[in-house]
């Protein structure tokens, strides 16, 4: 990314209005961080305006949950939603639920702008990330957050998919 791009970038609220293509996106970023733990065919079901009406819900969630979109040059590259905690045994009372940034943008900073958006500053909080994603490991790992040795294996696009927690 050039320095000219870089100088458009902006981190705000998730809008309604963004769901059409937070849902593109959404769908984009799934084939692009599941390709190799899931099936090319699971990966085809996934729909974009599914994802799409999937966003329209949970942009109207509420003040304790933090939907974020990274737009570039006005057009949406990434996202993040944190909130309550959902699960009986949580090891805090935060949860970041999902940040996803579409390829081309890894490394430019977007994604810790993101981040930063929906967590705030030393804000305790934990995540459940693919155990096959060591991009994203080494992500959590620079912002504080350790494994804590649970892990569970969920349905996913209609097959399964293994994830460890990890904790801040």
């Amino acid at each position: 990314m050039t320095a000219e791009i870089r100088a458009d970038i902006v981190v705000r609220p998730v809008r309604d209005v963004d769901a059409e293509a937070l849902g593109r996106v959404h769908a984009t970023c799934w084939h692009e961080t599941y390709d190799h733990l899931i099936s090319t065919a699971a990966l085809e079901a996934v729909s974009p305006r599914r994802m799409a009406e999937l966003w329209t819900h949970w942009a109207a969630q509420g003040e304790d949950y933090r939907m974020y979109a990274a737009l570039v040059n006005g057009e949406i590259v990434g996202f993040v939603g944190s909130g309550p905690a959902r699960d009986d045994d949580a090891p805090r009372e935060r949860e970041l639920y999902f940040i996803y940034l579409l390829d081309a943008y890894h490394g430019t900073g977007i994604g810790q702008r993101l981040f930063d958006a929906a967590v705030g500053e030393g804000e305790g909080l934990y995540l459940w990330v693919a155990d096959d994603n060591p991009r994203a490991h080494r992500f959590y790992q620079r912002n504080g957050f350790t494994l804590d040795g649970a892990s569970h294996t969920e349905p996913f696009l209609g097959e399964e998919l293994t994830e460890v927690r990890f904790v801040r």
